[in-house]
């Protein structure tokens, strides 16, 4: 693929057409995570009632009286759960000009101690705005219907590589450690472009992303150019994150990416879902064919020329640190003097 316009729009019902269309559907998956890491996701069946409902949810969180939002602000939260304000994380070295809310599991704490891994911090409670009880419910759907997607092409991908089609099962079996954000973003780009999120690469398995309809912003960089991937109605914008480039010893490509913001006098919502294993797994090596292995680039670093670290939970939290320093030093005071 020498250039490239648009990312690839790949129909997920062909999964469920018949061995010989779902043999092609797992073909077209890999080729384009391996040449862009990006693509748009058809056919998905999540209902359009649901997708309102979310998109409504999230303008009536935003909407909320700022005391509301502050008081379930992130840095009351170790897990770093709970509403961002503007200007609140820093990607690339610089920050967004953004306000979000992160939700992930509902699970108990795991207190710090000698032989506890400093990842399982971030195991613990959301903190949910109060006005809104409905929000619980809606976000729960919408989390169980994208995990099973992403499970699915998952599946799809260790099938299409030569694996068996359950290699990746056992890291997302138990405490796998889905994380989804609501974002808005306000239009501050008057025309020149201001940074929405700063350029990176995805740290977990799968992204799938929705953005309003009509809404843009979204680049991803491709040979050394930035390509619009703007909405396109009835789609998940799809994404391979770092620890399917560690498994595939870089034959599936972890991308950078960035948002530029909306221009004055407009916003955007964007909800990323983050499909992520137990912070303690540590992805399956592939073991794929010659022809695959040929081609594979290596594991690649970050934009801070960091590594990728082997378990899950490392990633995790060293990309917590450094986004929400704020959080960290209230929080976690002690991880900054390691």
């Amino acid at each position: 693929m020498s250039s490239l316009e648009s990312l690839p729009v790949l129909d997920f019902s062909r999964l469920s057409a018949g061995p010989e269309e779902a043999a092609a559907f797992r073909a077209d998956l890999r080729n384009a995570m391996h040449e862009v890491g990006f693509l748009y996701l058809a056919g998905h069946g999540v209902p359009q009632e649901l997708t309102d409902a979310m998109l409504d949810i999230s303008r009536r969180f935003f909407d909320l009286p700022e005391d509301l939002k502050l008081a379930v602000e992130n840095v009351h939260s170790p897990q770093f759960r709970g509403y961002t304000r503007m200007g609140g994380e820093i990607t690339d070295g610089a920050t967004d000009w953004r306000e979000q809310i992160d939700i992930g599991v509902e699970r108990d704490t795991v207190e710090p101690g000698d032989g506890v891994p400093d990842y399982w911090r971030l195991e613990g409670p959301n903190l949910w705005p109060g006005g809104l009880p409905e929000m619980r419910e809606v976000v729960s759907e919408w989390t169980e219907r994208l995990s099973a997607i992403s499970l699915d092409l998952l599946r799809a991908l260790a099938v299409s590589l030569g694996a068996p089609e359950d290699t990746f099962d056992a890291a997302f079996a138990e405490r796998a450690f889905p994380v989804l954000k609501i974002v808005r973003y306000p239009g501050e780009s008057n025309p020149d472009p201001v940074q929405g999120v700063g350029s990176h690469r995805d740290g977990g398995v799968l992204t799938l992303l929705l953005v309003e309809p009509e809404k843009g912003g979204l680049q991803v960089e491709y040979q050394g150019t930035w390509i619009d991937a703007p909405q396109v109605p009835g789609t998940f914008v799809v994404n391979i994150g770092e620890m399917l480039e560690l498994a595939t010893n870089g034959y599936l490509k972890a991308t950078l990416h960035r948002v530029i913001s909306p221009l004055r006098g407009t916003d955007r919502i964007s909800l990323p879902f983050f499909f992520n294993p137990a912070l303690d797994a540590t992805m399956p090596q592939l073991a794929v064919s010659a022809e695959f292995q040929a081609k594979a680039r290596g594991v690649s670093a970050d934009p801070g020329n960091s590594p990728i670290l082997e378990t899950y939970g490392d990633n995790a939290l060293r990309y917590r640190l450094r986004a929400h320093p704020n959080v960290a030093a209230v929080q976690h005071p002690d991880l900054l003097t390691k």
